[in-house]
């Protein structure tokens, strides 16, 4: 039986990827695909799995071959970043591009809608306001840039940054600079000495059972885990046991997913038909 959300390919159909290395675990065709579907729009997402030091050619084939746009994830988000014609203000702040539009002269912009994202999930699915919040976040890569700079422009009060690197939290410095927040950076072995209304790990982490240094939780208000697969964390299983609400990573990633999809359509996103797609795909690798 043909799968209704399988992309319709005709002479006039446009392409859409994710550029990254590996490329197979990705939910975004899934998510994209379903969405271009539901909308009627005349464009398929592909997988685009770029190896390291190939990222010039990779670009240069965006525009060759007419692609309307694509994300980047993992490792070439900072180089991507380095070699696009523009950056938006969030991309150049957290150096690091995760959505490419190519516009019809072959100009490619960087966006970054990382921050944006989170901000969304935080508001709409976990209902937590930042404003005049502790946040304790756990690492210093891509995704703790933009959940920082999304809690510090939301008001947050306090961030308390874990890192095994203390030199690897300059990037979160530089995001969140000029935005009203005390940062403080620790060790991870530090981190359980830190308690907050809100913990997040954006580290891998977890994936294969490892646990965090953890804070007391009970008196934590939501626990996040950027994680999206194992769907339940020891992160979230430690929350929930605690009484503390916990969300995974899903969350973010459909967020984020959800405006990079309005930057190449210049429409709303599908939400729903984008998560029921995420989670249909998350269910078959179970």
């Amino acid at each position: 039986m043909d799968d209704p959300a399988a992309p319709r390919i005709h002479g006039r159909t446009r392409t859409v990827g994710i550029i990254g290395w590996p490329v197979t675990h990705s939910l975004s065709p899934a998510i994209h695909n379903a969405a271009f579907a539901a909308l009627g729009l005349d464009l398929a997402y592909v997988p685009l799995p770029v190896r390291p030091g190939q990222v010039a050619d990779a670009l240069a084939g965006l525009r060759a071959l007419g692609f309307v746009g694509a994300n980047v994830t993992m490792p070439h988000k900072t180089e991507i970043a380095e070699r696009v014609d523009d950056l938006s203000g969030d991309a150049a702040r957290l150096r690091a591009v995760n959505t490419i539009v190519v516009r019809d002269d072959g100009f490619l912009e960087g966006h970054n809608t990382d921050a944006p994202g989170f901000d969304r999930f935080l508001r709409e699915d976990a209902g937590f306001d930042p404003a005049g919040r502790d946040a304790l976040v756990y690492g210093a890569g891509g995704a703790a840039r933009a959940c920082a700079l999304a809690l510090a422009r939301g008001g947050l009060a306090r961030l308390v940054l874990a890192v095994r690197d203390p030199a690897r939290a300059d990037g979160v410095r530089d995001a969140v600079a000029d935005a009203g927040v005390e940062l403080r950076v620790v060790g991870m072995d530090q981190a359980a000495e830190h308690p907050a209304d809100l913990v997040v790990n954006a580290t891998p982490l977890g994936g294969r059972g490892e646990h965090l240094g953890l804070p007391p939780l009970g008196g934590a208000q939501l626990v996040v885990d950027l994680l999206y697969d194992p769907p339940v964390t020891p992160l979230q299983t430690a929350a929930r046991e605690a009484g503390v609400p916990a969300f995974g990573g899903l969350g973010l990633l459909l967020h984020q997913a959800a405006l990079s999809f309005e930057l190449w359509t210049g429409q709303v996103a599908p939400l729903d038909t984008m998560s029921a797609a995420a989670l249909g795909a998350l269910a078959e690798r179970s």
